[in-house]
């Protein structure tokens, strides 16, 4: 059984909040990390309808430390499918931040082509659209001094850690990989999805404009949203109690009462 197999113990994934919900979940939320972070991000998320939160653990992240680290987007989306395929036989989310938003989106587009499934929506957080073209210069090659100073400047490590060396000799590896999948990704046009596709973004992130955030328009042919929240790139510390109610308003007439116009 589905309930089963979730509270079994899975590298895969963690459970949240939500543990109350494993024997009446009717569909699951799976969150994906940013660049460095693990699943403990989300560990403290919850919703207030039946939908189950399981932040997913990447390979080299936090409970997975001592395993290998992916470098780049294909083989990570692939070895994710292969992981999270014996929990997606009910309706089934993905929440992505930064590059969460992009792995969500390719393994999104990747289940749907190598297994005929689809999340019932797709949310994605502080990126712009896949298939625009990267802004910013890579910095996952750069040497370790050069690399912490733009970690200093993106504000999204814990200065504690960027100032300790053997904090910074654990940490360093997991950005760098990180960074590279970001920065060496590279759209291949597809058909459209047909989830909905809501946006979220910092007002303050200075990382995406609103042109970038709408034209994830365009990797959708069911409805699609932009929201915005005061915050930087990190804007879900401080703005996650409305972030979590968006979610839930989103996914209550698609997988509570199917049919239900969203409020």
């Amino acid at each position: 059984m589905m309930m089963e197999r979730m509270t079994a113990s899975s590298q895969w994934l963690s459970l949240g909040r939500n543990a109350p919900w494993k024997d009446a979940a009717q569909a699951s939320l799976f969150c994906f990390p940013y660049s460095g972070a693990s699943a403990a991000f989300y560990t403290s998320w919850s919703l207030p309808i039946p939908i189950a939160i399981y932040p997913v653990e990447l390979p080299g992240h936090g409970r997975r430390m001592s395993e290998g680290l992916h470098n780049r987007i294909e083989p990570l989306v692939k070895d994710i499918a292969r992981g999270l395929a014996p929990y997606l036989d009910r309706p089934f989310a993905f929440f992505g931040h930064s590059m969460g938003a992009v792995v969500s989106f390719e393994l999104a587009r990747f289940l749907r082509q190598a297994h005929s499934v689809s999340p019932v929506h797709l949310f994605v957080s502080g990126h712009g659209a896949p298939h625009l073209p990267h802004n910013e210069a890579p910095i996952h090659s750069l040497p370790d001094a050069e690399f912490i100073e733009k970690l200093r400047e993106m504000n999204g490590t814990d200065p504690t850690v960027l100032g300790c060396a053997e904090l910074c000799e654990i940490i360093l590896p997991i950005l760098r990989a990180d960074f590279a999948i970001c920065e060496t990704y590279e759209y291949i046009p597809s058909e459209p999805l047909d989830c909905p596709i809501t946006v979220f973004s910092g007002l303050q992130d200075r990382y995406v404009t609103r042109a970038d955030l709408e034209a994830w328009s365009m990797h959708t042919r069911s409805r699609f949203r932009v929201s915005l929240y005061p915050g930087d790139h990190f804007y879900v510390n401080g703005s996650r109690a409305g972030l979590l109610e968006a979610i839930a308003r989103d996914l209550y007439p698609r997988v509570i009462h199917p049919g239900k116009a969203a409020g």
